[in-house]
């Protein structure tokens, strides 16, 4: 599919969770919508759980000093935001950045694997344990398993820690910063399957 279509169809799933008003109480919380941002033909999509302040302020997702942690590990690989797509499974901010619900991430679930139809990424990248808790089955845990490429229903994923993590534990940063490090042989390697 061509990388315009592709992008229209990503801009009607952003039209369904409006026009079908997908968690009013959080909607009404919220600035706006924080959707996904990237290239709608990338071979990587990164998906976090929810927005943050920055995130409902500016309607784009990992924009704040997760985000920016995430764009140095991007480069430390050779790649940049545009070379990638990112989300996250709920897409308004929950107030005082609380975890979000069960409930909430199942409303916004079918939307998210929307996008993912779309955009048929190689690789799938959860960032920490609720949005891989919604994609991999739930026995997984991220403290084990993280940097590990899966295959599940058809889809590479590769557990990451959150960057939000790194930043509130430093022993943590080197851990992600290295786990961040296998993404391109794990593209390479599921490019040859």
């Amino acid at each position: 599919m061509p990388k315009a279509d592709k992008q229209k169809r990503l801009d009607q799933i952003k039209a369904d969770i409006l026009s079908q008003n997908i968690c009013p109480d959080l909607a009404q919380e919220a600035t706006q919508l924080v959707f996904g941002d990237g290239n709608p033909d990338a071979d990587i999509v990164f998906i976090g759980e929810a927005p943050g302040k920055n995130e409902d302020e500016q309607g784009l997702p990992f924009v704040g000093a997760a985000g920016k942690f995430l764009n140095e590990m991007l480069a430390m690989i050779g790649m940049e935001r545009q070379d990638i797509y990112i989300t996250t499974i709920v897409k308004y901010r929950p107030p005082n950045n609380r975890d979000p619900f069960p409930d909430e991430k199942a409303a916004f679930l079918p939307f998210l694997r929307s996008q993912l139809e779309v955009i048929k990424p190689k690789l799938v990248a959860p960032l920490g344990r609720h949005s891989m808790g919604v994609l991999l089955p739930p026995e997984l845990r991220i403290s084990e398993c993280h940097g590990q490429p899966k295959r599940y229903k058809g889809q590479v994923y590769l557990p990451l820690f959150h960057p939000a993590a790194a930043l509130y534990n430093g022993g943590m940063r080197q851990t992600l910063i290295d786990d961040f490090a296998k993404i391109p042989a794990v593209l390479k390697a599921t490019s040859n399957t």
